[in-house]
């Protein structure tokens, strides 16, 4: 059964004024996204977990421990934090967290919550 680790921001720590995220987004409609990814991935049969990390010095770390859990085959970083130009740090930090602390696992993207499982499967073929 593949692992795999979905990566967002909390919901609650996520600037909604930023210009650069869809008009109307909220973490209630976050939340109810992640519940989406997390119901997907588990029909599909895949071990799936969820880390919410803030946009602050804590993220790298956050990540790290929950890495150091399960042997990963795939880490979905999610749209809302690879998209918002001022998150490009925060984006950076994880991927590199990914890259030394999983060097095995794919890492791979989604658009919006209903895609995270095409992400998945994208990145699983590319073991």
């Amino acid at each position: 059964m593949p692992k795999v680790l979905f990566v967002g921001q909390e919901p609650d720590t996520v600037d909604f004024s930023d210009p650069a995220l869809p008009p109307g987004l909220s973490p209630e409609k976050i939340h109810a996204g992640i519940a989406i990814v997390m119901r997907q991935m588990n029909e599909l049969g895949w071990h799936a977990d969820l880390c919410l990390v803030r946009a602050d010095d804590t993220a790298g770390p956050a990540l790290e421990s929950k890495l150091a859990t399960h042997p990963y085959d795939c880490v979905v970083i999610g749209a809302g934090i690879r998209l918002p130009p001022k998150s490009m740090l925060l984006f950076e930090a994880l991927i590199n967290v990914v890259h030394k602390a999983a060097p095995r696992a794919s890492i791979a993207f989604n658009t919006r919550p209903e895609d995270t499982a095409n992400a998945v499967m994208r990145g699983l073929k590319g073991d």
